[in-house]
């Protein structure tokens, strides 16, 4: 663990053994720290979830990532975009701009706004500083749950993970909730800036709601970590109609480009068992 991760640790320890809120201000995360704290959890990451390591496919979801985050207030961000094959339907953000897409979003996607709009959504994680503000806000809630599952193992095995998780869901949901719209907001504005149509995500979302009946097991990841109701969806509407399509600008759908690269995904082995992946950390 780097230096910079060791104070860290012992700033959101410190804050909880104090528990006085008016600490927390002398345990704000720089955007240096954000950084090498996601690249700590990216090395970690790519060591233990698989990843694809297709050059077309790989380069096609950088390509889309960079686009959107270029448009971010935060385009000064190293950004960096994988592709994790597990056929679960999810994504997730890591500090610092390390964004990670399941395959099996990229192949239930119907069109590239909907693989855009999620991306996007991630992408406002990172914005607004979720995580972070996670950590930095620990001391209001309970900085042991949040640092056993961003900074040690504790969480990278599926027992693991659903034994922190089940006690982490009550303190965190109304964090979530918050956060999960912000994202969203985030997401529409990102998506119309980067020329693609907004209304991707929440077509994305309406289809996996009436699909997760029949899909439970690779939906599951998708819920779990991203609260979805249809009060979310009408909320992303609004905002959709609210802001207007740019005038004399046509917003970007689907393009062949993007079918290929489901074609190239569905013609590789199967991913492993979920069972046998890493469970993905809740992170945001």
């Amino acid at each position: 663990m780097t230096g910079t991760l060791t104070r860290t640790v012992r700033c959101a320890r410190a804050c909880l053994v104090l528990g006085a809120l008016a600490a927390m201000p002398a345990c704000s995360i720089s955007q240096n720290e954000e950084r090498e704290l996601g690249a700590e959890e990216a090395a970690q990451v790519d060591s233990q979830l698989p990843l694809v390591g297709d050059t077309a496919i790989a380069r096609f979801v950088t390509a889309l990532g960079r686009s959107m985050a270029s448009r971010t207030s935060r385009a000064d961000l190293d950004w960096r975009f994988a592709v994790v094959n597990t056929g679960e339907v999810n994504a997730f953000a890591l500090p610092g701009g390390f964004v990670y897409v399941n395959r099996g979003l990229i192949e239930q996607s119907d069109s590239l706004d909907e693989l855009a709009g999620v991306m996007a959504h991630e992408l406002g994680h990172v914005v607004r500083r979720h995580s972070v503000k996670q950590l930095q806000e620990a001391g209001k809630r309970d900085v042991a749950v949040v640092m056993l599952c961003t900074l040690t193992p504790a969480c990278r095995t599926l027992g693991g993970r659903i034994a922190v998780q089940v006690g982490a869901d009550a303190r965190t949901a109304r964090y979530s909730q918050r956060d999960e719209s912000e994202a969203d907001s985030e997401a529409v504005v990102i998506t119309i800036r980067a020329g693609f149509a907004p209304e991707g995500l929440p077509a994305f979302l309406h289809k996996l709601m009436e699909r997760r009946t029949d899909q439970p097991t690779p939906l599951d990841a998708f819920f779990s970590t991203h609260p979805t109701d249809q009060a979310r969806i009408d909320a992303l509407d609004r905002q959709i109609a609210a802001r207007g399509a740019p005038p004399g600008r046509k917003l970007v759908r689907d393009t062949p480009e993007f079918h290929e690269i489901q074609a190239r995904l569905r013609a590789m082995p199967p991913p492993p068992p979920s069972d046998t992946v890493v469970a993905q950390r809740r992170l945001r």
